[in-house]
């Protein structure tokens, strides 16, 4: 049955029902929009407009409807325009014409404001707990490794040694970030909007408050226009998936590089490569490069919200509609992306001979300059001296390492006996023993704090 049209003299154009209606995507808030009137008919009970024995019948003619979704046995009609329309319509099949006094004093507009908050909240804490799940194998990753040297790079050149348990880790904190943004989004979308009517608030003197604990709402929206037209949580939600995509395209990217044969620093395990159809030999990371292409599509989400919004006047408008694909596409499309992507780091073989290979003397100079400082020169004036020390080993093509102390004692007097001291690839990470740094005892003592941020 159409919740609307009493005004008109003909019926909608069989193109605009097409055009306009939502059931083939909104279909999937049918347990929101359930719970949401179970709710709405105890409310309407509790202000005396409807009979405790009608509230009864209404909430037992809606939990049939959620067996029959529940058991895949729902059949959607010619006339269910939205998820409103279909269970309202199916609700009044059922109990007959107390059917039709559910909808007292709401609007579809409220509705699905409080359907669509009521779905994200829940779909924001599933995705949480797919970021946590990556970074657990992170976690796992970089324990395993704490103390296995690989080169650390900036500008994509060798710069100074870092461990792989400190470069891994570096990839935990962002998504860390992450979890705490959703956990915003969720606490964006955690506002009760029902009882805000079409536009103007409902003229039935319900306990919004009654609602929102039924509903598992922490507060109650305080402006009726507003509360129909904000999609703030929506965008929110999308710019927390977008950023998840992001951090894990970087990750991707990276480990795309390090698993390339000039570099094979990481094998990727068989399970999550893929081969070709030509040439026998390859071994594809196809899941790192679909996680990174997924990225384009969640910012795009976001994007295209944000241009609907922009220009909306106050209140609801039927752009609108299209504030739900998005998520739905950006839930969905994670809900295969973290979960892949947790498995490809927790199986991850790491090749600690390719990285120790990589490790050559040019990633010690700022420890010879920190050696230099520790004599008393200002780092300065030691950074210039490291400086004619590689060139003038790149002058005779050999590292800077394979220098005599009498070749360094020509460009410093500074230089000792002890200056081999500075030419330790352990030496060098063992110094960086500060909060945050590589040195091993540094991560674990990180990972132990990102262990309980996860708890917090």
């Amino acid at each position: 049955m159409q919740l609307w049209g009493g005004r008109f003299a003909k019926s909608a154009d069989q193109l605009l029902r097409q055009f306009n209606d939502s059931i083939s995507f909104d279909q999937r808030m049918w347990r929101e929009d359930i719970d949401g009137s179970i709710a709405w008919a105890q409310g309407l009970a509790n202000a005396n407009v409807l009979t405790q024995v009608e509230a009864d019948t209404l909430v037992d003619g809606l939990r049939q409807v959620a067996a029959e979704w529940e058991q895949e046995n729902f059949t959607i009609a010619a006339g269910d325009e939205d998820i409103h329309t279909a269970n309202e319509r199916r609700l009044t099949e059922l109990v007959g014409s107390v059917g039709g006094k559910l909808h007292t004093g709401r609007s579809r507009n409220d509705q699905v404001a409080t359907d669509f908050r009521l779905w994200a909240k829940r779909a924001i804490s599933a995705v949480i707990e797919q970021v946590t799940e990556v970074q657990s194998a992170i976690i796992s990753s970089a324990e395993r490794h704490h103390d296995t040297p690989l080169p650390g790079y900036t500008h994509m050149q060798h710069a100074q040694p870092v461990t792989w348990g400190h470069w891994i880790m570096s990839h935990f904190w962002p998504l860390e970030r992450d979890r705490r943004r959703l956990q915003a989004a969720f606490d964006s979308a955690d506002e009760l909007p029902l009882g805000s009517a079409a536009l103007a608030g409902t003229a039935f003197p319900i306990d919004r408050d009654f609602l929102a604990t039924q509903l598992g709402f922490s507060r109650i929206s305080q402006n009726s226009l507003d509360a129909v037209s904000n999609r703030d949580f929506v965008a929110d939600a999308l710019y927390a998936c977008a950023m998840v995509g992001v951090h894990l395209s970087r990750l991707s990217e990276q480990l795309i590089i390090f698993s390339s044969q000039e570099f094979g620093f990481v094998r990727v395990d068989d399970a999550y490569s893929t081969g070709s159809s030509l040439m026998p030999q390859k071994k594809n990371p196809d899941t790192l490069e679909l996680t990174r292409g997924k990225s384009g599509r969640l910012i795009g989400l976001l994007v295209g919200l944000m241009v609907t919004l922009k220009g909306l006047p106050s209140t609801y408008d039927k752009d609108l509609q299209e504030d739900k694909e998005g998520v739905f596409n950006a839930v969905d499309t994670l809900a295969i992306v973290l979960p892949v992507m947790a498995a490809v780091v927790e199986t991850l073989q790491i090749n600690a001979d390719k990285m120790a290979g990589q490790l050559e003397a040019g990633l010690l100079a700022t420890d010879l300059a920190d050696y230099l400082v520790k004599k008393g020169l200002p780092f300065r004036e030691a950074h210039h001296v490291v400086g004619a020390v590689v060139q003038a080993a790149e002058d005779r093509n050999i590292e800077i390492t394979d220098l005599a102390l009498a070749d360094l004692q020509q460009i410093s007097d500074l230089f000792s006996d002890d200056v081999t001291a500075a030419f330790s690839v352990a030496g060098s990470l063992a110094a960086r023993n500060v909060v945050g740094g590589t040195a091993p005892a540094a991560v674990l003592q990180q990972i132990e704090a990102a262990r309980r941020c996860m708890t917090e």
